[in-house]
């Protein structure tokens, strides 16, 4: 009898929620950072990133520009990092994610800040993707636990060069991926 109540009970009653503070160790991998995230291009038109890869938990030095989260180093637990491509392999943007001790405030970013190191994953768009390939940036947070960070370029591995015109649908990629990802995270 008290098996089948438990399997009602486990059915009909909802798990708790983690806190927020704690929902980057308590849910999968796949629903911090998951398969495809939607956006849409400077035009309107539907576009889909997928996931080219995660990487492995890293400290906040190692992951992150140190202009991006240096206030933070005391308080950041770990850092999270995965890269994405946009559905065409045009782009590539590596989202990293700061877990924080205690909450902070941070500065919005745009354009090309200090922000995530990008993360290259081989055999894919993102094979070549590094720091000398970052174009744009952003760097959200709010008085939580989390700031999430962004760094995009082009799959086909050109490097940065100071005074390039910078895509209107590569600085969307960028954003639209942070933002996707903080919303998730923090609501």
């Amino acid at each position: 009898m008290s098996v089948v109540l438990s399997f009602l009970l486990s059915v009909t009653w909802p798990a708790p929620v983690p806190p927020v503070s704690e929902r980057w160790r308590a849910w999968p991998v796949t629903r911090i950072f998951p398969a495809t995230v939607p956006g849409h291009s400077p035009s309107g038109a539907r576009v889909t990133y997928v996931l080219a890869g995660v990487a492995p938990e890293a400290a906040c030095p190692a992951a992150f520009q140190a202009a991006a989260v240096r206030p933070y180093w005391p308080y950041c637990r770990v850092a999270l990092r995965a890269t994405y491509a946009d559905s065409t392999q045009t782009f590539v943007v590596t989202a990293g994610i700061a877990v924080l001790d205690r909450p902070g405030f941070f500065l919005h970013g745009s354009g090309r800040p200090a922000t995530v190191r990008p993360a290259a994953f081989p055999g894919g768009p993102a094979a070549r993707f590094g720091d000398r390939q970052y174009v744009t940036g952003v760097v959200l947070g709010s008085p939580g636990r989390y700031l999430v960070a962004t760094a995009a370029g082009y799959a086909d591995g050109r490097a940065y060069r100071p005074g390039d015109p910078v895509a209107s649908r590569l600085r969307a990629a960028a954003r639209q991926v942070a933002t996707s990802l903080h919303r998730a995270l923090t609501r």
